[in-house]
């Protein structure tokens, strides 16, 4: 998926502020700064430990969400490349590959489809609550109030009077709010999303095309650290993928952890050992004062922490409780997602 340089600041307008803000923050002398600089480029990608197993776990862009939520589950992996299903794409890895499939986009999705699912699954009243699979039928969504955005995005008869049959009614409490009535239904709102039309047709290949806010950007074999750290910083990626010079197959994924597991190798380098043991103040942190931190109560619902995440692009947030805003632990993506997946496709 290349991305020319005009494309690239239309869709991440706020990568270049975000680094600038971040860059103009930094407290080294110039020459410490210089000496990193070499010294990260001097780092090969290919010196970062493989994925485990050696192999990159990919994802056909035809494959369903249902099944690329199994296939990240079972090999407890946050992302993975998804292959383009074209038979006639470029043998280049930009016609190889639509991109990457991660917890984030997923989760972009279901916040998307909460307000879908939600139109179906509230048709609104008790009267609603009456109505069975049958007396759907040929009246379609439009029967229980499903236009606007659930007839757009084809919401069928299906779905709607599969919704109401399984008892989906009024006395569930299900809010007119996407967020609310996916958190009230539970289960209910899972079985809609994965089991239900449209919903259960979404490729993965969809999923990339439409929500991901970071670009595609692979890496070679002999680029260095210091490629990686401006990649992972200025785009604020998670992952980077690394592909071989004269093949087009991503053979490892460098993550944020994986760059942190590689600076503590560095122990013992006299630059290292200098920096850390220098006051975080004197490196610029933290960037924002606490007032400034993002946080989520305890009592929020889960689906307003991942739309705080989405919104604010980042892939966890702290969660905390009482006006001292004590902190008792935190929402990411991936821990949560992975554990809704278990418990509702067993």
């Amino acid at each position: 998926m290349g991305m020319d340089q005009s494309k690239e600041n239309a869709e991440f307008p706020s990568c270049d502020a975000y680094f600038e803000a971040i860059q103009s923050k930094k407290k080294l002398p110039l020459s410490l700064q210089e000496s990193l600089t070499a010294a990260f480029a001097q780092i090969p990608v290919s010196s970062f430990p493989e994925v485990p197993a050696g192999r990159v776990i990919e994802i056909h862009g035809d494959t369903s969400v249902l099944e690329a939520l199994r296939i990240l589950s079972e090999n407890n992996i946050r992302a993975a490349p998804v292959l383009n299903p074209e038979p006639v794409a470029p043998a280049d890895w930009q016609g190889r590959y639509l991109g990457v499939i991660d917890y984030s986009a997923i989760i972009r999705w279901v916040l998307e489809n909460a307000e879908l699912a939600s139109v179906a699954l509230s048709a609104g009243s008790a009267t609603a609550a009456g109505v069975g699979m049958g007396a759907v039928g040929a009246m379609g969504v439009a029967a229980l109030g499903a236009t606007g955005p659930a007839a757009v995005a084809g919401l069928t008869a299906a779905a709607v009077g599969a919704a109401v049959a399984g008892g989906l009614t009024a006395e569930k409490g299900v809010a007119k709010d996407g967020l609310a009535a996916a958190d009230h239904l539970g289960e209910d709102f899972y079985k809609v999303l994965l089991e239900q039309e449209p919903f259960k047709s979404t490729t993965v290949q969809s999923i990339v095309e439409s929500y991901h806010w970071s670009p595609f950007i692979p890496i070679t074999l002999d680029s260095s650290m210091l490629t990686v750290l401006l990649l992972l910083s200025k785009y604020r990626l998670r992952n980077v993928p690394v592909i071989e010079p004269d093949k087009p197959v991503i053979r490892n994924f460098i993550t944020q952890t994986g760059v942190v597991k590689g600076l503590q190798e560095c122990k013992g380098r006299d630059w290292f050992d200098y920096i850390s043991a220098l006051p975080l103040s004197d490196l610029g942190l933290p960037f924002m004062s606490i007032d400034e931190v993002i946080t989520v109560k305890s009592d929020d619902l889960i689906l307003e922490a991942f739309k705080c995440m989405k919104d604010k692009k980042i892939g966890g947030v702290p969660v905390v409780e009482g006006p001292k805003r004590k902190l008792v632990g935190s929402a990411t993506y991936h821990h949560r997602i992975h554990e809704d997946f278990r418990l509702h496709s067993s």
